[in-house]
């Protein structure tokens, strides 16, 4: 039989539910990325749609800056204290969407996580419910990995991007697996951070499009079906 994954919520803001509540589901991946427009979403679409067995439920976190309201996304001028954060399910087939795409590409389920700065641990417990009883989850964000301990963390890095998110360099280490834009940068322009602590790790090129190759496929599935296994 395969064995569930016990995921521990192993910190929540304040005003959060269950702050050492446990849930359980068969595989977790997280895909995260050093800065924007590196193509995160499009290898967690990838991914889906190159998977499809494993009937994901796909979520996107995004965290807002001063004067965005996470309820909707927009600019506004709403006290902290009403719209800290918000979680809806993605309906539109477009694909015109981070999340849209995810469902275009064959997700089950499509959640968009909206929080403000800082307050991701105040969103973990409604997140924690909503995904409970899906067998497999796939989430695109950094900052999630101070909550939860995924089956596989991959990190999408692109060298001609200078801009290094704080919560990228934070978990690098904890990456199973990088996925590198080799578009003929030899020397990366981020300041500060090495890969050499990943250098017993998968390092996947990739010259986009596209964002997912058969050995990512392969690297992942045989990840999840291992675990399933028991290996």
């Amino acid at each position: 039989m395969p064995h569930p994954l016990s995921i521990k919520i192993v910190e929540v803001g304040a005003g959060s539910r269950n702050p050492n509540s446990e849930f359980r589901i068969m595989s977790l991946i997280v895909v995260g990325g050093h800065s924007r427009n590196v193509g995160k979403t499009s290898v967690v679409a990838g991914l889906i749609a190159a998977l499809r067995e494993f009937e994901w439920t796909a979520a996107k976190i995004t965290q807002y800056g001063h004067g965005i309201c996470s309820a909707n996304g927009k600019v506004c001028h709403c006290a902290t204290s009403e719209h800290s954060w918000a979680i809806s399910e993605e309906q539109d087939r477009s694909g015109e969407s981070d999340t849209s795409r995810f469902l275009v590409a064959g997700a089950a389920r499509v959640l968009w996580v909206r929080t403000e700065q800082g307050r991701l641990g105040q969103a973990m417990p409604a997140l924690q419910t909503k995904i409970k009883d899906s067998p497999h989850v796939i989430l695109e964000s950094n900052s999630v990995l101070g909550f939860v301990r995924p089956d596989l963390y991959l990190t999408v890095l692109d060298p001609a991007t200078a801009d290094f998110k704080n919560s990228a360099r934070e978990f690098l280490d904890r990456a199973d697996a990088v996925i590198l834009h080799t578009e003929g940068h030899e020397e990366p322009a981020w300041q500060a951070t090495s890969l050499n602590g990943n250098v017993q790790r998968p390092v996947f090129p990739i010259t986009p499009p596209p964002y997912v190759t058969p050995e990512i496929v392969g690297f992942v599935r045989s990840r999840l079906t291992g675990k399933m296994a028991g290996n």
